[in-house]
């Protein structure tokens, strides 16, 4: 018995799709993950089975191979947890695999069966968008941000078992609403303020034309003469990324860390220190991919 399974995983800020094909066969029990999986994956398979019992679900008791394709791409991270059960438990009772082709799955499970959250849902869910899937599944902690993804439906589930029941029809779930204006809104806070530089107006002057004019800027001085404390505030006046820019810029927060909490939807920076050489010294007022499209 074979099950496909389709998933993504991050590679640098973009994903890739992998498909997952978990065959069952008879002989001695024994799991076997091929594909360049890492150690967090191949310790998937303590954790999945544990999972799935307490889930009140079984795994076949025979040889089980799972591959992860494509074979040559080293796979990383838990998050292909969920869609390996969800194989692992398709093969068991003997269920058509063809209920997943339409779907991708993202996600991490504790021992219990819960769904914990995962990084880059964000590329994970243009991925699954891109093809053509009709719904991506992630952790409910991560639904809010996959949800920022037009033109596919995003399940937050809590767990294993409410999962599977979905996908065989037998409970129902609401897809996530995006409201990309309200994410961005409650992200968008500064912990300084341009309007806090008393002075310096001749400085504040050229920064107000750097930006405006998308120019490049650079600031010579002694210790001391506020050039950081300017050089921090530069992004409080920038005017807002549009929706293209602003995703670009959460796919980098969202793959390197699990939670929202504290993402900010402003243009980047980088701070530079007064011991930065001369060569890296050279800053800009505007984010790399906004002189790109200049």
């Amino acid at each position: 018995m074979l099950a496909k399974i389709y998933s993504a995983a991050v590679f640098g800020v973009d994903a890739y799709e992998v498909e997952i094909e978990v065959n069952g066969a008879g002989g001695d029990p024994h799991i076997i993950i091929v594909g360049l999986p890492d150690v967090a994956v191949k310790e998937s398979r303590d954790r999945v089975t544990t999972a799935i019992s307490n889930s009140g679900y079984f795994w076949p008791r025979g040889r089980t191979t799972i591959n992860l394709a494509p074979a040559d791409i080293k796979k990383e991270g838990p998050s292909f947890d969920l869609p390996i059960a969800l194989g692992m438990i398709a093969v068991d009772e003997k269920l058509d695999s063809s209920i997943f082709e339409k779907f991708s799955f993202v996600g991490e499970l504790a021992l219990n069966g819960a769904v914990r959250p995962v990084k880059g849902v964000l590329p994970v869910a243009l991925e699954a968008r891109r093809r053509g899937k009709q719904a991506v599944f992630v952790p409910e902690p991560n639904a809010h941000e996959a949800a920022m993804v037009k033109g596919i439906d995003v399940f937050g589930v809590q767990n294993l078992r409410q999962t599977f029941e979905f996908i065989r029809g037998e409970t129902t779930m609401e897809p996530t609403p995006g409201d990309l204006t309200s994410f961005f809104e409650t992200h968008q806070t500064y912990e300084v303020d341009f309007s806090d530089v008393k002075g310096q107006g001749h400085v504040k002057r050229a920064i107000e034309v750097a930006v405006a004019g998308g120019h490049n800027l650079l600031m010579i001085g002694p210790p001391g003469s506020g050039k950081s404390m300017l050089s921090k505030r530069i992004a409080t006046i920038i005017p807002p990324m549009s929706l293209e820019e602003a995703i670009e810029s959460t796919k980098i927060h969202s793959i390197s860390e699990c939670s929202a909490a504290n993402r900010r939807s402003f243009p980047p920076g980088r701070s530079a220190r007064r011991t930065t050489p001369f060569p890296m010294s050279v800053c800009s007022a505007v984010p790399p991919f906004r002189r790109r499209a200049r």
